[in-house]
C-alpha cells in the first residue's frame, strides 16, 4: 500500500520570553518525531494534555511550520517552514478542530461556509457549481439540502461536526486531520459521528490522523497508535498490538490512568437504531 503521509525527525521549538532582563528561552515541544501512514489507513496521536500530539497535528495540516525534520504528503516533501501553503498542498490535506461550537463563523450562512474553499482555491468554478458540491457534501455528511441557507446557531453540536466535516471535504483531500473531532460531543452523538468518519474513509479512500485523549475513541476508530510523551514518540505499533502489549512504561501508565468511554456499546446502540430506521423505510 502506498504511503500519504511520512514524518521523518519533526521537530518545534518554541520562544519564551522570561529571567533576569527579559531573556529569551527555547522550549523544544517535538523532538525529533518519525511516523508513516498509508493510504485509507488511520494514525492515532495520544498522549496527555501538553504533549505535543496537538502541536504536531497542527505542522501536519500545514496551519503551523516545524522546526526541523522532514514531511512528505503524497512522497512529495512539503516545506515545513511555511505557514501558508499553496492551494495545491491545501487542497491534499484539511483539518477538523475539537469544538464545532468555535470553527463556525456564526454570522455565515452554511452555503457560504462550504462554498469559501472552492472560492478561495478554484476561483474558475462558477456559483452554481459551487452551491450544487456544497449542497451534495451536505447529503454526503447526513445533512441536505434544505440546510444550505441556515446559520451555525440553527444546529446541534453533532450537526456542527458533521458540518465542519463537509467543509474539510470540499477540496477532496487525501489526508484528513482530525484533533479530538469528538471529545466535545455527547456519547451518543460521538458515535454517529465516528461512524460518519468510518463510512466517509471507505467511501473516499481518505487516510486520517486522528488525535485523541480517549483510549475507547482510539480503539474503536484507528489501525495504528503513536504515543507521544513530552514531545517523544515513545511508542508506535498496530492498535492491537499497543492496546495488547504496551511495551513503554508511559503508554501502560497512560493506559491505566485513563477511563474509557464505552463507545463499543454506544455504537452497537446506534446500529440498531439505523437498522430499525431503514427496516421502517424512514
Amino acid at each position: 500500500m502506498s504511503l500519504v503521509l511520512e514524518g521523518r525527525g519533526l521537530t518545534r521549538d518554541y520562544q519564551t520570553s522570561g529571567g533576569m532582563f527579559g531573556a529569551t528561552k527555547t522550549v523544544r515541544a517535538l523532538k525529533g518525531v518519525d511516523f508513516r501512514v498509508e493510504k485509507g489507513k488511520t494514525l492515532a496521536i495520544v498522549g496527555e494534555s501538553g504533549s505535543g500530539k496537538s502541536t504536531l497535528a497542527r505542522i501536519i495540516a500545514l496551519i503551523d511550520p516545524a522546526s526541523g525534520g522532514e514531511l512528505l504528503i503524497e512522497g512529495k516533501a512539503v516545506d515545513i517552514s511555511r505557514k501558508r501553503p499553496g492551494p495545491e498542498l491545501r487542497s491534499k490535506v484539511q483539518m477538523v478542530f475539537q469544538n464545532p461550537y468555535g470553527s463556525l463563523n456564526p454570522r455565515q450562512k452554511i452555503g457560504s461556509v462550504l462554498s469559501e474553499p472552492l472560492l478561495i482555491n478554484k476561483p474558475e468554478i462558477s456559483a452554481d457549481e459551487r452551491r450544487a458540491l456544497a449542497e451534495a457534501m451536505l447529503v454526503k455528511v447526513g445533512l441536505g439540502p434544505e440546510h444550505y441557507n441556515r446559520y451555525p446557531h440553527m444546529f446541534s453540536g453533532g450537526q456542527r461536526q458533521r458540518i465542519a466535516i463537509a467543509r474539510a471535504l470540499m477540496l477532496k483531500p487525501s489526508l484528513l486531520v482530525l484533533d479530538e473531532p469528538v471529545s466535545a460531543l455527547d456519547l451518543s452523538v460521538q458515535a454517529q459521528v465516528l461512524n460518519l468518519l468510518a463510512d466517509l474513509q471507505e467511501e473516499l479512500s481518505l487516510t486520517y490522523v486522528f488525535v485523541s485523549h480517549d483510549l475507547s475513541v482510539v480503539r474503536y476508530i484507528a489501525d495504528d497508535v503513536m504515543v507521544i510523551n513530552q514531545g517523544e514518540a515513545v511508542e508506535q505499533g498496530t492498535r492491537e498490538a499497543v492496546f495488547a502489549d504496551p511495551q513503554h512504561p508511559y503508554t501502560r501508565q497512560l493506559f491505566a490512568a485513563t477511563p474509557g468511554t464505552d463507545i463499543e456499546t454506544i455504537r452497537a446502540r446506534v446500529e440498531r437504531r439505523r437498522a430499525q430506521k431503514a427496516a421502517s423505510g424512514r
